[in-house]
């Protein structure tokens, strides 16, 4: 009788506990593929902003206002000086149930800082996910900002913007030469891998880049036809749109972890619905199996009592 109470009781309990796998599985799945969605479109809007910047260059007149950016367009310097004063945001997600995300994405952090150590260069190691944010924590590392995400949404663009603005104004100042990220990029359902991207300085495509043909294919003249009409300063115009492009990117990266994570908890989501539905038609069964049991001992003992059956002779 224990046996069947007990395994009643687990039966019970995972009736209960399917319904909400099965919830979280859902949304789980729905957030994933909006991501994926949403990403493709951030990618088109990008290819935008880069269509506008060659015509904006070629109105622009050398001003001490945004050398910076505008020196990062002309000499595409990729090598920041020594030593960098760099700023490293690693990604991560909010909510546990996506197995080793978070621990993956660490481990590679882990390893790049330890390759700037040796550079010597002076590292501001930042943190979005209070699930990353704990594990540095763990691991000792001191954060010079960390944030949350959304438990219910999406990271969204606003959030990308802000930190954009922030960095770039510091690197405006000289206060900051580089910001990299270290994020898991999403590769298929359940797989991913993590990268380390470098959002500023931005590595902006030559006017060739944009337009997907080299010079030589372009002719001995890159100009437009007709041209195009400028009406705001091309040095503020420029200025803004590197900016949003920054935020874009940034946008972007943030959709594609969010992709990742997503995918990973579905598919893990995926398997404990299966096993539970494993697991409630096995109890099923032997609650079936010890009732019956329990039933047939107790008509044997009405029918001993009732003296129709006996005992075998000796």
């Amino acid at each position: 009788m224990e046996d069947i109470e007990r395994a009643q009781t687990r039966l019970d309990n995972i009736r209960t506990v399917e319904p909400i796998l099965g919830a979280l599985r859902t949304i789980s799945l729905g957030s994933w593929r909006t991501a994926l969605s949403r990403g493709d479109d951030v990618r088109r809007y990008a290819e935008r902003l880069m269509a506008m910047l060659p015509p904006l260059l070629s109105h622009i007149r050398p001003s001490p206002l945004r050398r910076r950016l505008l020196a990062g367009w002309r000499s595409r310097r990729k090598t920041p000086p020594s030593p960098a004063r760099i700023a490293v945001l690693v990604i991560g997600s909010e909510r546990g149930l996506c197995g080793g995300f978070n621990t993956t994405v660490v481990g590679r952090a882990e390893r790049y800082l330890a390759e700037l150590s040796v550079s010597g260069a002076q590292v501001e190691l930042m943190a979005l996910g209070t699930r990353v944010a704990r594990l540095f924590r763990r691991y000792r590392r001191s954060l010079a900002w960390s944030g949350a995400l959304s438990v219910t949404a999406l990271p969204t663009y606003r959030l990308a913007l802000d930190l954009t603005r922030q960095w770039l104004a510091r690197y405006e100042e000289y206060d900051l030469d580089v910001v990299d990220l270290i994020y898991n990029a999403y590769r298929g359902t359940a797989r991913y891998a993590p990268a380390v991207m470098r959002l500023i300085p931005p590595q902006l495509p030559s006017a060739g880049q944009v337009t997907g043909r080299s010079p030589d294919e372009r002719g001995p003249s890159t100009e437009l036809w007709p041209p195009p009409i400028i009406e705001t300063d091309p040095l503020s115009l420029y200025a803004r749109v590197v900016e949003q492009w920054i935020a874009v990117s940034l946008y972007g990266l943030l959709l594609e972890s969010a992709a990742a994570e997503h995918s990973a908890r579905f598919q893990l989501l995926e398997g404990a619905t299966q096993n539970a539905e494993r697991l409630i038609a096995e109890l099923t069964l032997a609650v079936q199996a010890a009732r019956k049991q329990a039933i047939t001992r107790e008509m044997q003992d009405l029918a001993a009592g009732a003296g129709l059956i006996g005992t075998r002779p000796e």
